[in-house]
């Protein structure tokens, strides 16, 4: 029942993640054609800082909310995690007025030290949300530990839904009257605002359902007989467990955010202000909003995670937490990896459909493949977040995001955008390296053990065979429209660099037969006519 739960909630979160993150791009590719490089500059500017200050002013509560409530009603401890919910609605209130003021006063001054003035009014337009979603974030958080995973899916849906009518519909309207791209990108970034009214009231509705069904089952008079817990003794707990959380979970807002702040001024004294800034569109509207689509897993993994692994480690049920801990990061790896590969070895094609020109396919399929280090960073922080080791995952998320600084400085001096790119690379693979290492020392866990040959095999065959068939569909362009060449491209590139990563893996023996069960039944069910290939390898050993 544990396994089933905790893919069950995998999988919600995913597939609310991936519609949520394909409505982003649906909202970043027209924007892209509408907005010049000031705008679309501008307008991921607005994004990356509003994600960032986000980040710090709901203070990692959210995962700290859903671990705290996990464990409370793992032990009947009903009343003490309502307590926790409500100090922590009252900080995401706080901490959402605070954040918001600042933002609309020194938006003018962050823009001018990035060199893009142009971005003050972005900024300031999507400011209000912060009103709402610290305390979005609260509910979200709350939910999750309660296992009602689809109230977060649906919010970020509907949420989505209404960022994107209003955001592009803003923008068309200014555009067609003549507006300059500062208002432009401004008008879309109000969207945010919309977004974050739809989302409170789906997570309103979604907890008068919980209180519903606790009514329902009688725990509401369970909560009345607890000892009510001090809010001062409440707070204590939850900033001791999410000061660490919230700092290990800024690695992807701080990078986006260090390369807002230092892309423009790095390169512009070679390439000039202009090129920088286009530079900067790129990576900020395009490039990010495509590496956003591996990743997807991940974050779904990070979320369902905390309060399963915390509930096992909290009863020191041993065999179950190794079990959930490789499965965690055996499918992190094995789910991102195809998705890495088809869309960096089909990164032209990708480019060339959704945008307005093909420049910075190489930026996009450069910062697509470090994805995978995300990837198996979110999810090996979540983890250690789950095994009550938030300080280890805070120093190494530190120190990632220094060596971030450093190596971004460094290399952007003789590789340019490229050289920015590679630091974001090596931070996160720095930050999975140090996770993993504690990882070890508590459970005893494995991701693929001896079958790593096997899996670096399998990524030579999908993506040396993907490489060939996007070379081969560019040269399509000749006869046919060229948009449709594209589309065409992607797509069959993406076709067969997921089916041949799928066989792979079976033909090389990194999913075997005998391990099937651990994994979702969907899998299972696409794999087990694949395991024949091993069968038949199997019956020719013996025979020899």
């Amino acid at each position: 029942m544990a396994k089933e739960s905790f893919i069950k909630g995998t999988i919600i979160i995913a597939a609310a993640t991936l519609v949520a993150r394909v409505l982003g791009l649906v909202q970043r590719v027209p924007l892209e054609h509408m907005l010049g490089s000031v705008g679309n500059a501008s307008f991921a500017a607005s994004q990356t800082v509003y994600l960032l200050i986000l980040a710090v002013a709901t203070a990692g509560i959210p995962s700290t909310l859903s671990k705290m409530v996990s464990e409370r009603y793992a032990l009947n401890r009903v009343r003490e995690a309502e307590r926790v919910y409500y100090a922590a609605l009252l900080f995401g209130l706080g901490s959402g007025l605070i954040v918001t003021i600042l933002l609309i006063l020194f938006a003018p001054v962050y823009a001018n030290m990035i060199q893009l003035p142009e971005a003050a009014l972005a900024i300031r337009a999507l400011a209000p949300a912060l009103l709402l979603f610290p305390v979005i974030a609260m509910m979200r958080g709350y939910t999750q530990g309660r296992n009602m995973m689809q109230a977060s899916g649906m919010s970020q849906i509907v949420e989505q839904i209404l960022r994107v009518i209003t955001a592009i519909g803003l923008a068309f309207i200014l555009m067609q009257s003549g507006a300059s791209q500062e208002w432009t990108a401004a008008a879309a970034s109000f969207g945010g605002v919309l977004g974050s009214i739809g989302a409170f009231a789906v997570m309103i509705h979604y907890l008068r359902k919980l209180r519903q069904a606790d009514r329902e089952a009688g725990v509401r008079a369970r909560r009345s007989g607890a000892k009510k817990v001090p809010l001062s003794d409440i707070f204590k707990s939850i900033f001791a467990m999410s000061v660490p959380i919230v700092l290990s979970s800024l690695a992807v807002p701080a990078v986006n955010f260090i390369d807002t702040s230092i892309t423009i001024p790095l390169l512009s004294p070679d390439v000039g202000q202009a090129q920088a800034a286009h530079l900067y569109a790129i990576l900020g509207q395009r490039a990010q909003s495509i590496a956003g689509i591996p990743p997807i897993l991940a974050i779904a993994l990070s979320t369902s995670l905390i309060p399963v692994i915390s509930a096992a480690y909290a009863k020191k049920d041993m065999k179950h937490l190794k079990r959930q801990t490789s499965l965690a990061m055996r499918i992190s790896v094995l789910s991102g990896m195809p998705i890495v590969l088809a869309l960096s070895v089909g990164a032209f094609s990708v480019n060339g459909f959704l945008f307005s020109s093909l420049d910075g396919s190489e930026i996009i399929a450069m910062l697509t493949i470090g994805t995978i280090f995300q990837i198996t960073m979110m999810t090996s922080s979540s983890i250690l977040i789950g095994l009550g080791k938030p300080y280890i995952a805070m120093i190494s998320v530190t120190l990632g995001i220094l060596i971030k600084l450093l190596s971004s400085f460094l290399l952007a001096n003789y590789f340019g955008i490229y050289g920015i790119i590679a630091g974001t690379m090596i931070s996160f693979l720095i930050i999975t390296w140090l996770n993993l290492r504690v990882m070890k020392k508590v459970v005893p866990f494995e991701v693929l053990g001896n079958r790593w040959t096997g899996f670096l095999l399998t990524i030579v065959l999908a993506g040396g065979i993907g490489f060939g068939v996007e070379k081969l569909g560019e040269q399509l362009v000749a006869i046919m429209p060229a948009k449709l060449v594209y589309m065409l491209t992607a797509g069959f590139v993406a076709l067969v660099v997921v089916a041949l990563f799928v066989v792979g893996l079976v033909a090389f023996r990194v999913v075997r037969q005998d391990e099937l069960g651990s994994y979702p039944r969907l899998v299972q069910k696409a794999l087990r006519p694949l395991m024949r290939l091993q069968g038949g390898a199997a019956r020719g050993r013996a025979r020899r």
